[in-house]
């Protein structure tokens, strides 16, 4: 496992995965009960791996309790990140969205579950569509001077909502904002348009979430029904358009060309399509060791640059306006060329 900074406008040292414990616990029905989490997060520890990604709604609370068992050992080695907007039943007006008032009782029930004194990264989950922004970054600012987090960041927010946000905070000199949570996969690449460009330019760490697209870039459900789509029947995509088929076919090829499975030729697409100026993290979900130990060896596969370039060219979105109008936006501008937003290399050890 390598390692890096979380973006450009932090120290934070991350693992090149994060370890997704949305598995963690059966809350939901489904999911893995405590002996197996503890596997899978012992194999990643062993392994290299400290950024461990949760929410306080995770199997209903349970993902946090998991792991405050986990972390007990040695807890200064791993960065601990986790969310708030959703919280565990029983839900009321004030235990969900983005207020204030939620988020100091949020902050404070994580910070219980987990049995931490702090918590590394505090994601706001997703726009809950009527707290300001202002509220969120006060109450954010508020949160890292009273030590109960470290960093904060913004998941699944739109790239205007984002970048105002940053410019607002550095602004007024409250606690930056370090990194962004999106989805992002071979068959999810809208966040080319506006996220990823966005974060480049401003310096934010990009955590990755469903980078398997729900399982669909394994090429399981060509042969089965097993597994998300049947066990969650939510974030999980299907060859739904001739893109998405398309997509899994060029995968398929690849991996029969490398001798790796499909997952993992996706994976390595994954790594190796960000520029040195970019953190990218993909945020694994493993519920078992073998797909743990299947994630832990697409960190050897190396696409060949025809390879790449075939996958990234079936799988790329139309960028849509402005980007490609002519006369608007160089080519390399449009391209995404890390040179032109000014940035500095994202170190790598």
């Amino acid at each position: 496992m390598r390692y890096t900074t979380f973006g450009r406008r932090t120290g934070l040292r991350v693992s090149e995965y994060a370890l997704g414990a949305g598995n963690f616990g059966t809350g939901w029905g489904v999911g893995a009960d405590l002996d197996a989490s503890r596997a899978v997060f012992d194999r990643f520890a062993e392994a290299g791996g400290t950024l461990i990604d949760t929410a306080d709604g995770y199997q209903n609370g349970e993902s946090e309790k998991f792991l405050s068992e986990f972390l007990k050992a040695d807890r200064d080695n791993f960065v601990v990140a986790t969310k708030y907007t959703n919280s565990p039943p029983p839900y009321t007006l004030s235990t969900t969205g983005n207020s204030r008032k939620n988020m100091v009782r949020a902050v404070e029930d994580s910070l219980r579950r987990l049995d931490t004194d702090r918590i590394d990264l505090y994601w706001v989950h997703h726009p809950d569509s009527v707290t300001p922004l202002e509220e969120i970054l006060r109450g954010l600012d508020d949160l890292v001077s009273a030590g109960k987090i470290l960093h904060a960041g913004l998941s699944n927010f739109p790239a205007w909502r984002i970048a105002w946000a940053s410019a607002t905070a550095d602004a007024r000199g409250w606690a930056p904002l370090i990194g962004v949570q999106v989805e992002y996969s071979l068959v999810e690449r809208t966040a080319d348009r506006e996220l990823l460009p966005m974060a480049r330019a401003l310096g934010l760490g990009v955590a990755l979430w469903s980078p398997l697209g729900g399982g669909l870039l394994t090429g399981k459900y060509r042969t089965s029904d097993k597994g998300r789509l049947t066990d969650w029947q939510r974030l999980v995509h299907t060859e739904d358009t001739d893109q998405k088929t398309a997509v899994v076919d060029a995968v398929l090829k690849v991996a029969e060309e490398t001798g790796a499975r499909a997952s993992q030729v996706a994976m390595a697409w994954l790594r190796e399509n960000a520029g040195p100026a970019d953190t990218h993290i993909p945020i694994i979900g493993p519920r078992n060791l073998a797909q743990l130990e299947d994630y832990l060896t697409a960190l050897d596969v190396h696409l060949t640059p025809e390879q790449r370039a075939r996958i990234d060219q079936v799988s790329a979105v139309e960028l849509g306006v402005p980007h490609g109008v002519p006369g608007i936006l160089p080519p390399e501008v449009v391209g995404g060329d890390a040179d032109n937003y000014l940035p500095r290399a994202v170190p790598v050890i």
